[in-house]
C-alpha cells in the first residue's frame, strides 16, 4: 500500500472513530437525541473494518493508527469545536504524524 493511500485510509478511519465518539458526546452532555446512538455506532463499526485494511501486522496498524487520530482529532477541536489549536497543540499533532510515518514506513528487514 503507498504511502498516501494508508495516510488517506489512517485520515478517514480516524474522522470514523471520532464521528462514532462524538455523537454520543452529543446525547450525554448536550441532551441530543439518543438516535444519536445509531449513526455513532455505524461509525464505530466503519472504524474497526477500515482499520482491517492495512496490510500489516494489527499492532503496528493501531500503534501507527494513533498519531493520525491526534492529528485529527486536533483538526476536530478546531473545526468543529471552534478552538484554534495553540502552537503545543500543532507540534504535538507533528511529533505523532512523525511516529505514524516511522512505524509505517520504515524499511522492514527479515
Amino acid at each position: 500500500m503507498t504511502e498516501v493511500k494508508t495516510l488517506g485510509l489512517f485520515l478517514i478511519t480516524a474522522v470514523a472513530e471520532i464521528v462514532g465518539c462524538y455523537l454520543p458526546y452529543l446525547w450525554l452532555n448536550q441532551g441530543r437525541s439518543a438516535w444519536l446512538l445509531v449513526p455513532a455506532a455505524f461509525s464505530l463499526a466503519a472504524f474497526a473494518w477500515l482499520l482491517t485494511l492495512h496490510p500489516t501486522a494489527a499492532g503496528r496498524v493501531y500503534a501507527a493508527y494513533g498519531g493520525v487520530y491526534v492529528f485529527v482529532a486536533i483538526l476536530w477541536l478546531w473545526a468543529v469545536d471552534g478552538v484554534q489549536p495553540t502552537p503545543w497543540d500543532l507540534i504535538g499533532s507533528a511529533v505523532a504524524l512523525t511516529g505514524m510515518g516511522i512505524i509505517m514506513f520504515a524499511p522492514r528487514y527479515g
